[in-house]
């Protein structure tokens, strides 16, 4: 008699949240095929399956292979007291300190998107106190002593009366790199503005929104076809030489297919130092969006940067180790007629892993050992463009294979960054507790953006299930009844 079996591969459980009431449930993950699903059961809601890759291998590899020790933040900020995500600020059980912070200045903006996790728009007028402010960019100094890089967001944040007060206050503190979170709409109408960012270089960075070549996707994601605004304001940043990442909007269905024409637009732009790709989630105003049908995975859109450029190779696109279920990233060398990919060179899965299958340069331990932490530090998001030049200099003295530029540049590099941000459906403890891109808040709190936008921003929600938890516990907590050993 042969026993039945399930039409699937248990690898592992892990704790995630009921997309219906954000209580925490336990979920399996599953191989099935070459996808990777998360197997979901709330006693309240039933049951849900959630894929979380289409590639079995890529997924592995991320939690098998790219694993570092955790970086700890110089102060946490909350206690545990409910359990992951309903601590958040940072608890003692978070497992990285913030690579890049973000600060919100403003609630107002010059566009209404039809998706925008904030749900800003020009109905909301709201800007942030400037004594508020100081106190978001005092906590992310507190909780990383010398911040990598901290990004000013909004809504626009461009539109807040006191912009550039913010921006010098900014500067005055030990914080490395600056990012101007932007649709760069006042970028496009006043060259002067770009002119003046410049003037804060070193350490200073425009995140421009970059959806598409198409108008029609601009129209679906934004409300308008920016067009001729992303081209004056890329004209604007290329005059001002203002270091800039293009960051394009995902949506399966819509813009998918424009990845490579991106990215090879991205590199005839001098100002341009990288492209981030950002599938959609399901958080604040998300229209016309269907988590079921519309999802990007990572693993997803690291094959089709593969497929849509002849620059990038998938073993040319790796897990960032802060965080690998949710960040890949890969780099490129730009000369004056070349453009040429560096991960290839580096094979860092041989590095990380420390096989005995490697290249000749690589068989002293020691410099193995040197390698692989330049490797976890090249791959990690804490960079702005001067430091990934710092980084790859220090690494290519161990690559005597590599003929690299003499004196390199930070506009020597070009970086192609993936980050999918969970939502209620996706979310993964594991993987939340290795955030690394962490919101400010004026009482001093850093808070993990998936769980801010899923959990603390408004918090009703919220406090009903800390309320559910807390008396849950004080249940547990009630008398309990002895055995004597030996009763029966």
């Amino acid at each position: 008699m042969s026993r039945k079996i399930r039409p699937y591969l248990f690898y592992d459980t892990t704790t995630s949240v009921c997309s219906t009431c954000l209580h925490p449930v336990e979920a399996k993950i599953i191989f099935k095929g070459t996808d990777v699903f998360m197997d979901k059961w709330c006693s309240a809601h039933g049951a849900e399956r959630v894929l979380v890759s289409d590639d079995v291998d890529y997924y592995r590899l991320c939690r098998e292979v790219f694993v570092k020790h955790p970086e700890m933040p110089q102060t946490f900020n909350t206690p545990m007291q409910y359990g992951c995500p309903y601590d958040c600020g940072l608890c003692p059980d978070h497992m990285q300190h913030s690579c890049l912070s973000i600060v919100e200045i403003t609630d107002n903006c010059n566009l209404n998107c039809p998706v925008c996790y904030a749900e800003s728009g020009t109905h909301r007028e709201l800007h942030k106190s400037f004594e508020d402010i100081i106190k978001m960019l005092d906590a992310v100094v507190a909780n990383e002593g010398e911040a990598d890089v901290m990004q000013l967001s909004g809504g626009e944040p461009t539109l807040h009366p006191r912009f550039w007060d913010i921006l010098d206050a900014a500067k005055a503190r030990p914080i490395k790199h600056v990012m101007v979170n932007t649709n760069g709409i006042v970028l496009a109408q006043d060259p002067a503005f770009a002119q003046r960012l410049a003037t804060y270089a070193p350490g200073i960075e425009v995140y421009l929104q970059f959806d598409s070549l198409r108008g029609a996707v601009h129209k679906a994601l934004r409300g308008a076809d920016l067009t001729r605004i992303r081209a004056q304001a890329l004209a604007n940043l290329n005059a001002a030489g203002v270091s800039t990442t293009l960051v394009v909007t995902l949506k399966k269905g819509l813009n998918d297919d424009e990845i490579g024409a991106i990215i090879d637009f991205a590199l005839t732009q001098p100002c341009v130092r990288g492209v981030t790709l950002q599938p959609i989630q399901d958080a604040g105003r998300v229209e016309q969006y269907d988590p079921r049908v519309h999802r990007l995975t990572v693993s997803e859109v690291r094959r089709k940067i593969a497929e849509q450029t002849s620059l990038f190779t998938l073993q040319d696109i790796v897990p960032v180790p802060c965080n690998p279920d949710t960040l890949a990233m890969a780099y490129a060398l730009k000369t004056a007629d070349q453009v040429v990919p560096l991960t290839r060179y580096l094979d860092p899965q041989t590095l990380v892993e420390g096989s005995s299958n490697t290249i000749v340069f690589e068989r002293d331990e020691t410099l193995k050992k040197s390698m692989k932490e330049h490797v976890f530090k090249l791959f990690s998001t804490n960079h702005s463009p001067e430091s990934q030049a710092n980084c790859l200099s220090e690494l290519m003295c161990c690559l005597p294979l590599i003929d690299a530029p003499a004196g390199l540049r930070y506009d020597n590099v070009f970086r192609v960054l993936i980050v999918q941000f969970m939502d209620a459906y996706s979310l993964d403890v594991r993987a939340l507790k290795k955030s690394c891109i962490h919101f400010a808040l004026p009482d001093g709190k850093m808070i993990p953006f998936e769980s801010y936008n899923l959990l603390y921003r408004g918090g009703e929600q919220l406090a009903e299930i800390r309320a559910s938890i807390a008396q849950q516990t004080a249940q547990r907590k009630g008398p309990r009844k002895v055995i004597p050993i030996g009763a029966q």
